[in-house]
């Protein structure tokens, strides 16, 4: 059975177009306009949404915990994670001028809460229109709860996750009322190697929870994205940057404006050639049909009263004329007239 979630004035499901996130997550690097900017070329490159991430980094980790190998790549220095953090925090009063310009483009605006904090402020303050939940909290069964009591849809990356972890997220939020969920195949690393992406969990997050899946593509490229569409895919997240270059841990994994523009161009063309799954001539093929497919002609020159055979007729490419499926009307009986080496067969031909 289809199933379609309605947010705010869209919908993701099965009968929609694929919802195409632009994560800009941190890659603001903790400046307002960079924000902005990121938000402006989203919409440029043909994105459905802009996802932030929000947190306070005191209620989240603590200050000696060090960085993740791929953010030691990317980050200069001994800084810790609670140091990376709390430089790339933007502040609330910062969300909303971000959220106006991203609802003046026609985006939905919405942020990964990590806090309670962080969730009575977008939930609260902001109204946002949907949930988003990391990977790193999908054991978080106190923030589960507490965010599906506010009965929006929730969006879930499972990433390090076991299908029973899932099974135990889904069913905690469901026991607070809530069953609008769309599921995320995703891995946890940055950038993560093809051979981790995973797409075919998709097929088992959809066949196992009969809701909408989608993909937290961590990868370099762009075809993931893509495959994952074909695969049944309506919610898709990719990491965007401005440039590849510029500091900060998720920059080298994200694409720029020019490869995220690839990856809604390539979405939407798939879509549009998934079709009804009906097998059928197409329109556009119909003036083929004619000239592509063989008709009976004569293999020899064939006289009058002759008897055809296998070997006397032939089946070429012709603009009219009878098709192969009428051989055995034709075979075994006998020449009406004189035909030529290459002449069209009718029945009128025959005796």
């Amino acid at each position: 059975m289809a199933r379609t979630i309605p947010i705010g004035e869209k919908s993701v499901g099965d009968n929609e177009p694929c919802m195409i996130v632009a994560e800009i997550g941190v890659n603001h690097n903790g400046n307002e306009e960079l924000a902005k900017t990121l938000i402006k070329w989203a919409k440029k490159c043909g994105a459905d949404a802009v996802k932030f991430q929000t947190w306070n980094t005191e209620e989240i980790i603590l200050e000696d915990v060090e960085l993740a190998s791929y953010q030691k790549e990317s980050i200069k220095g001994n800084s810790t994670q609670f140091e990376m953090l709390k430089n790339l925090e933007i502040s609330y009063d910062h969300y909303f001028a971000l959220k106006e310009y991203a609802e003046e483009l026609d985006l939905i605006f919405f942020s990964t809460m990590e806090d309670k904090k962080s969730v009575d402020f977008l939930m609260k303050d902001l109204d946002i229109p949907l949930i988003k939940v990391g990977s790193g909290d999908l054991t978080n069964y106190p923030l589960l709860k507490y965010t599906a009591r506010f009965h929006k849809p929730m969006v879930i990356s499972t990433g390090m996750a076991t299908l029973s972890e899932i099974d135990q997220a889904v069913r905690t939020i469901a026991n607070e009322g809530n069953e609008d969920v769309i599921l995320l195949q995703c891995t946890t690393q940055y950038p993560c190697p093809y051979e981790d992406i995973n797409l075919r969990a998709i097929l088992t997050l959809k066949n196992a929870f009969k809701t909408v899946v989608g993909l937290s593509d961590h990868s370099k490229g762009i075809e993931c994205a893509i495959a994952a569409v074909a695969l049944g895919a309506k919610y898709i997240e990719k990491h965007f940057t401005l440039d590849n270059t510029l500091p900060g841990p998720d920059h080298q994994a994200s694409l720029e404006p020019h490869e995220l523009k690839k990856v809604v161009e390539g979405i939407r063309n798939v879509e549009r050639a998934m079709g009804d799954g009906i097998k059928r001539p197409m329109a556009s093929e119909l003036g083929n049909k004619n000239i592509v497919r063989r008709k009976i002609v004569a293999g020899k020159d064939i006289l009058a009263g002759e008897i055809f055979t296998e070997e006397s007729i032939s089946l070429k490419r012709a603009v009219y004329g009878l098709s192969p499926e009428h051989c055995p009307l034709i075979i075994g009986r006998r020449a009406k007239k004189d035909l030529k080496y290459n002449q069209i067969i009718d029945l009128q031909d025959i005796i």
